[in-house]
């Protein structure tokens, strides 16, 4: 089984509807051509880093599938090219790694970190009461220098 990525950039001047067809078009091309689709990830409006067609920006989606033999992509390819409400897009065919790592971002285990939202006891405040006291407290002062008197010179 081989796994690809195609992501596609849509013109963001057609309507909302327009752009869900848009994509289900070529969802439903690869699922009639036998491919599996493993995930459809819309990312929505994205800033482009420079202008396409005088657009500065666009409509990103990224379709993950499975499929037996490639002969697919140079289909896929050449219909996202004849499309005009397309504006890029790039197939990539994924090894073991780039699916493992598509999966693990599914599920959570790669991207915004999560910090443990921490529960208060009494214990722990105090031992952080404690840790402030400690710290705030001033350090001894040295002892002051001694004046010589006019008797010890």
């Amino acid at each position: 089984m081989r796994h690809y990525e195609v992501t596609f950039i849509v013109d963001p001047v057609l309507s909302g509807d327009e752009i869900k067809s848009t994509a289900k078009t070529y969802e439903d091309m690869l699922a009639k051509e036998g491919a599996k689709i493993v995930h459809i990830d819309e990312m929505g409006l994205r800033q482009l880093a420079y202008p396409l067609n005088k657009r500065s920006s666009g409509i990103y989606y990224c379709v993950e599938f499975s499929i037996e033999e490639g002969s697919i992509i140079s289909k896929l390819e050449l219909a996202l090219r004849r499309d005009e409400r397309i504006m890029r897009f790039l197939t990539i065919k994924l090894d073991k790694y780039g699916v493992k790592y598509n999966d693990d971002k599914r599920n959570g285990l790669i991207g915004k970190v999560q910090r443990p939202e921490k529960k208060s006891s009494k214990k722990d405040s105090r031992s952080r009461d404690k840790a402030k006291s400690v710290s705030n407290k001033p350090a001894t002062p040295a002892p002051a220098p001694v004046a010589a008197t006019k008797e010890e010179e």
